[in-house]
């Protein structure tokens, strides 16, 4: 044996080296560390993939929109229940800070259905509503003086943004520990990985998954369409999905034939944002569809001048599905009770409460 292994390491010692081969490979590297910028940022976007924008295709016709229905409230009043206990054992409440960023009538609607949950369940809110031309820093002031705000737990900036604003970096402005719309990069990079516990997930995507647990749908195995692929509620969604074990396909603008996709899904979230563009024919029978689209389309006649439609068919849909959120009075009010969940957890982890 000793004789053998002798001899296998003198043919080792014998064999000659790929020190050219490496040598090659090396100068091609060194040849790319010194291209162009130009062509480093070509070569960045041929690995990562082409920016582009998603830009959906309305459908040609648009039917009317459905009236709203109400929406289970277990989840708030188990927030009100929390909230008076921790008012009673240590004299604080939760609070929330909404920052306002110009005057979209539906930015406003919103931020209004906010505060008065917060009013309903007993957390304290603050907004800061701040002018459409103001500059970041402005912006960003506000943001950090929240930050250093004890009473604040929570801190949302409503979406979206004026343009002109760079909404990453005030988004990352939000302290960590109180990024309850859950949008800040380390909590999103955390609910991607299946052993990391993201301190707060996004309210929508959230929301999503209390409807389907708290109506008994078991998502193991499921296959689950998602249409759009946004960082608000399509991509945590779909991250969250697979958390629980689904098969998840992920249809977006540049997807060919999605309505082919969506026909072979026992579960379709839409969240495109584009008026009733899952029709009937798109689903198959007894699909369980969560709509997520808040869309106002222009009505004179209404008290707003405007009503608000989702991105699915509601009565096509009705013929065939064995479930469907409404819009308004489906995913919307339990996306706020979501919201005012993460404050309070944000306010018991402050105040050490388990």
């Amino acid at each position: 044996m000793r004789a053998l292994v002798s001899r296998i390491n003198r043919e080792l010692a014998a064999t000659p080296r790929p020190s050219l081969a490496l040598k090659s490979l090396g100068s091609r590297f060194s040849h790319h560390h010194h291209d162009s910028p130009t062509k480093k940022e070509k070569k960045s976007s041929y690995i990562l993939g082409p920016d582009l924008p998603d830009i959906w295709s309305p459908p040609r016709s648009t039917p009317p929109c459905p009236p709203p229905s109400q929406t289970p409230d277990e989840i708030r009043s188990g927030i009100v229940k929390e909230v008076y206990q921790m008012k009673e054992s240590i004299s604080k409440v939760p609070g929330l800070a909404v920052v306002l960023v110009g005057q979209r009538r539906d930015s406003q609607t919103y931020v209004r259905h906010k505060i008065k949950a917060c009013q309903e369940v007993g957390i304290r809110s603050l907004t800061a509503e701040l002018p459409d031309d103001c500059p970041e820093d402005e912006v960003v002031n506000t943001v950090s003086s929240f930050n250093e705000d004890p009473s604040i737990h929570g801190i949302l900036v409503q979406l979206p943004l004026p343009q002109h604003m760079n909404e990453e970096k005030l988004l990352n402005a939000v302290s960590l520990e109180k990024d309850v719309d859950g949008f800040h990069p380390l909590n999103m990079g955390n609910l991607a990985l299946r052993d990391r516990e993201p301190l707060f997930i996004p309210c929508a995507a959230k929301a999503c998954i209390e409807l389907l647990l708290r109506s008994g749908v078991d998502l193991k195995g499921k296959n689950v369409a998602v249409i759009g692929r946004s960082k608000v509620v399509g991509l945590p969604l779909s991250l969250l999905l697979q958390r629980h074990h689904a098969t998840v396909s992920i249809i977006h603008a540049f997807t060919k034939n999605p309505e082919d996709i969506t026909r072979g899904a026992d579960i379709v979230i839409s969240a495109a944002g584009v008026a009733n563009l899952v029709r009937g024919s798109w689903l198959k029978k007894g699909t369980i569809v969560i709509d997520v689209g808040t869309n106002p389309i222009e009505d004179p006649s209404s008290e707003h001048g405007y009503y608000l439609s989702g991105d699915v068919c509601y009565e096509e849909a009705l013929q065939v599905v064995s479930a469907i959120t409404p819009v308004p009075g489906g995913v919307g009010p339990v996306t706020i009770a979501v919201l005012l969940s993460n404050t309070l957890d944000s306010a018991k982890r402050a105040y050490g409460l388990s």
